[in-house]
């Protein structure tokens, strides 16, 4: 068989976009809503306020790190969501019911976790099914896994769990803290190893990725787990916040984390995104809730403009990336 032309761009060799103008549109636009909050309400532009964003986003941030790599592979993951609260609530029955440490209780939810991603993975790439059909099934089998095992009651762990939230340092939270290292490890993953490299040119062209010699089954299987480490570990740090495992959190948690992967440049073809620019699309997101909010917009005005403000992030996208 003749090997693949040498004179296009190896699939495992993206352009690697610069930093900070790669992010140059979205961080401007973060800008923009800071400025905007800040002027017509009194109390926006302050550390305090700052800070209370920065520590309510750790889950968020954690899911949208997983979602990019899963949209970046060509792939879309509408589990996260009941995942989270499944992984949650075999954290909360471990510790009520089953009296484990909590050490013991926390492996047990990231394995709740690992376990769904990996089905993810092996029902995808072995009955060669869509991602889409197949994580909605996920979907409805975590949710209701989360409701039988807590009966469909909120199960209360009080002091038990809280300190893991409650840490901070300078203010910030701990989990915020563990939340940004994972996406400046995700982001390095991405862009400076060769496992990244395959990530991307997966996405790009599957076919293309397997003829150039990357074996592309392991490369996404080991997306789909880490995605529900990520999603456990989520679910470990709102279980510690909330004191309590509700078997109905995440609800619209994938639609949350997709935004803010969009929003930050991530291609819902596949092939390209960033971790980085998930990040700042998730401070987008609560920016502009945290500001809608101090201003009092109700429900609907805050879901119609956050909806607004994602298509017209797919659509500078697609412009910005038509530009020769």
């Amino acid at each position: 068989m003749p090997s693949p032309p040498t004179s296009s761009p190896s699939p495992g060799s993206p352009p690697a976009p610069g930093w900070p103008r790669e992010h140059l549109g979205t961080l401007i636009a973060l800008g923009v809503l800071v400025l905007i909050f800040s002027l017509v309400t009194r109390h926006f532009f302050s550390p305090a306020n700052f800070r209370t964003i920065a520590n309510q986003i750790p889950s968020a941030m954690l899911v949208a790190t997983g979602m990019t790599y899963i949209l970046i592979l060509g792939q879309i993951d509408l589990s996260v969501g009941s995942v989270l609260a499944l992984s949650g609530a075999v954290v909360g029955v471990t510790m009520t019911r089953g009296q484990w440490p909590l050490p013991a209780a926390a492996l047990a939810g990231l394995a709740a976790g690992a376990l769904c991603g990996a089905f993810n993975g092996l029902v995808t790439l072995h009955w060669r099914l869509p991602t889409f059909i197949v994580t909605l099934g996920t979907l409805e089998m975590a949710r209701g896994g989360a409701h039988a095992i807590t009966k469909s009651q909120t199960l209360y762990l009080g002091s038990a769990i809280e300190g893991f939230a409650d840490a901070n340092v300078l203010g910030l939270s701990l989990p915020f803290l563990i939340a940004v290292t994972f996406v400046v490890a995700g982001q390095l993953l991405l862009t400076r190893t060769i496992f990244g490299r395959h990530v991307i040119a997966i996405g790009t062209n599957p076919e293309g990725a397997r003829l150039a010699g990357i074996d592309t089954r392991p490369v996404q299987l080991a997306v789909f787990v880490s995605t529900g480490c990520l999603v456990a570990l989520a679910a470990l740090i709102d279980t510690s916040r909330f004191q309590a495992a509700n078997p109905n959190a995440g609800i619209g948690l994938e639609l949350q984390a997709i935004a803010a992967a969009v929003i930050g440049g991530t291609s819902l073809m596949g092939g390209r995104g960033s971790v980085i620019g998930t990040f700042i699309g998730v401070l987008i997101i609560a920016v502009l809730n945290s500001g809608l909010a101090a201003i009092g917009a109700k429900e609907e005005l805050k879901r119609l403009i956050t909806g607004a403000v994602i298509i017209a992030a797919v659509i500078a996208d697609l412009y910005r990336h038509r530009r020769p």
